[in-house]
């Protein structure tokens, strides 16, 4: 009997990440669940999940140490955590810049190391970095993490060149305004009328006319993973914004 694949997801704690661990659960794969915080809902089954924080060098030697133990090898790695901290570039200080890049970027960079002989046990897998639009068109106010996923955008491909000969895929998701807490803790931050409102007006400007569910994400995370439906695609950035970045600012 085959084994089941094994996928480890981390930002699994709410919102899109939550969404992909029950995503790839609900497909057969075994899910190992990373979250700097808890979990918003049960741990599928046959699953773990593993409360860390991946700005921390010896917090993700650690996550795939447990991962390990858990599983001698990974066919899926889906970096998918991160912060965002809203300030203008002026305002920003060198500790808040360190700390969006060692969460965003740098835990990238370390967790690849680190699966990468998980992955060629398994005979090869995919990698899909969790990238933003912002890395391609951006906001007032978040230059930090507009700069850290435009980053991993370019890890994505140096990855995706390097990784080739152990059958590894790498791939970025550019997800657009999606309804997550982080989008909504982002909407309470601004004024006039209510969060709500605020959202239903950024839904506006989407070709499709509406913000995302976390689990339409979590389908593109999940394709470029699996290794029969983008078996040949690498270092390829998929954007997932209903069409916002698409359409002209001066329409």
């Amino acid at each position: 009997m085959e084994h089941k694949r094994v996928a480890l997801i981390t930002g699994a704690g709410g919102g899109i990440g939550y969404a992909t661990l029950c995503h790839f659960a609900g497909r057969g794969r075994r899910v190992i669940g990373v979250d700097r915080r808890g979990i918003d809902g049960p741990v599928p089954d046959g699953g773990i999940f593993i409360q860390a924080d991946i700005s921390l060098e010896e917090s993700v030697r650690s996550i795939y140490e447990q991962a390990r133990n858990f599983s001698p090898t990974l066919n899926a790695v889906v970096n998918n955590a991160a912060i965002q901290i809203a300030k203008p570039l002026v305002e920003t200080s060198a500790e808040e810049w360190d700390l969006v890049m060692a969460s965003n970027l740098r835990s990238v960079f370390l967790g690849a190391k680190l699966a990468h002989p998980l992955l060629v046990a398994a005979g090869g897998g995919a990698i899909v970095n969790v990238s933003s639009v912002h890395a391609i068109a951006t906001s007032l106010n978040i230059a930090s993490y507009a700069a850290s996923k435009g980053g991993l955008l370019a890890l994505t491909r140096a990855m995706a060149l390097e990784f080739a000969n152990d059958h590894i895929r790498v791939n970025a998701v550019l997800p657009g305004a999606v309804d997550t807490p982080m989008l909504r803790f982002s909407m309470a931050r601004m004024t006039g009328g209510t969060v709500q409102d605020r959202i239903d007006n950024l839904a506006h400007k989407t070709v499709i006319g509406r913000v995302a569910k976390p689990d339409e994400i979590a389908s593109a995370i999940y394709f470029l993973a699996d290794h029969t439906q983008s078996s040949f695609m690498t270092g390829q950035a998929l954007v997932v914004d209903g069409g916002a970045t698409a359409r002209l600012s001066t329409e």
